[in-house]
């Protein structure tokens, strides 16, 4: 008989592990990186690793968790991004894991259109008032590209895949800053200002616990104790 969580919900979650790629050169001169296909940087591979050793369980990673976060699960899946910055990522956790590394098309990242490559200052100079529009709706999408809204639904719907396929289960899931964001905004229960506010690092980690019953409960946002020392080189 499942017993009820401190929050209320009911049975065995399902754990989504989320995170985000590794440094790209595109992020580190904050370019938005969208259906482009760069590789990661040297740095983006150590930050990679770093994040992989976390999740296999490296005792001093592990206890760097904080007792909160409780031992590390095994993991069912490693789920990933078609993009290569994201398949990279994941393979260190396959890696470190021995978790199976599945490809999944909805976890590709928003795409920008005419905007990729660019900066915000320089998108913006080039559609105005198109750019001035998309800030402030969700339905609205950069030229040639998709709006946020449409990604929404495409991991609204990998998010119930995942729930079909791994119930009660912990799962990677290696993505980009548009998907994990939503995934975090439906957890929370949030509006669209989240997108806006919520700062997501290269090969952060955030943690959600989804429930049979409905429930989520977001246990981390944006985690990087993992990268203290890949950061500082």
């Amino acid at each position: 008989m499942s017993s009820a969580s401190w929050t209320g919900q009911l049975g065995v979650p399902t754990r989504l592990l989320l995170l985000r790629h590794g440094q790209t050169e595109l992020s580190v001169h904050r370019r938005y990186s969208g259906r482009g296909d760069p590789e990661l940087t040297a740095l983006g591979h150590e930050q990679a690793a770093g994040a992989a050793a976390r999740l296999a369980g490296v005792p001093e990673i592990a206890a760097a968790a904080g007792a909160w976060l409780g031992t590390v699960p095994e993991i069912a899946a490693v789920l990933t991004s078609p993009l290569r910055r994201a398949r990279q990522t994941a393979a260190a956790v396959a890696d470190a894991t021995g978790a199976p590394m599945h490809v999944r098309d909805r976890l590709i990242e928003t795409d920008f259109g005419a905007w990729e490559g660019l900066t915000f200052a320089e998108a913006r100079a080039r559609d105005p008032e198109l750019h001035s529009r998309w800030l402030g709706s969700m339905d609205v999408a950069p030229p040639g590209g998709e709006s946020f809204a449409v990604v929404g639904e495409r991991v609204a719907a990998e998010r119930a895949a995942v729930l079909v396929e791994y119930p009660g289960a912990t799962v990677v899931l290696v993505s980009h800053v548009t998907p994990i964001k939503m995934l975090l905004r439906d957890a929370l229960l949030g509006g669209p200002s989240i997108l806006y506010r919520l700062h997501l690092d290269p090969a952060s980690l955030s943690i959600v616990d989804l429930y049979p019953d409905g429930g989520a409960s977001v246990r981390l946002v944006n985690g990087t104790s993992h990268l203290i020392s890949a950061n500082a080189r």
